[in-house]
């Protein structure tokens, strides 16, 4: 699912179960590798979590607001608060531990 700044709040903050979100841009090689793993990931937790990606290009206010100096960036949230913050690609393995804690 891609969000942008108009939609953060209600898709994010606002989202009933967990999210995993991803800020990427479409010039970041690791973003486009770890794209598939996200798409994966969200047949596996089969709603159980909501995996969002933010193009930083094209929405220049939420990266801001919550720090993002470099992609991609995965946050965390549950019930509207971050949980986990990384930096950088990740192996699916790293995603599933990041997603496993939000969920507990």
């Amino acid at each position: 699912m891609e969000v942008n700044d108009k939609n953060f709040n209600e898709e994010i903050i606002e989202s009933k179960i967990p999210v995993l979100i991803e800020f990427w841009a479409s010039w970041c090689i690791p973003c486009k590798t770890i794209d598939y793993l996200l798409k994966e990931l969200d047949e596996e937790y089969n709603g159980r979590i909501k995996i969002a990606k933010l193009n930083i290009d094209r929405n220049r206010i939420t990266p801001r607001n919550y720090e993002v100096t470099g992609i991609p960036t995965f946050l965390t949230f549950k019930n509207g608060e971050i949980k986990e913050k990384i930096v950088g690609a990740q192996t699916k393995q790293n995603l599933i531990k990041l997603i496993d804690s939000v969920l507990k």
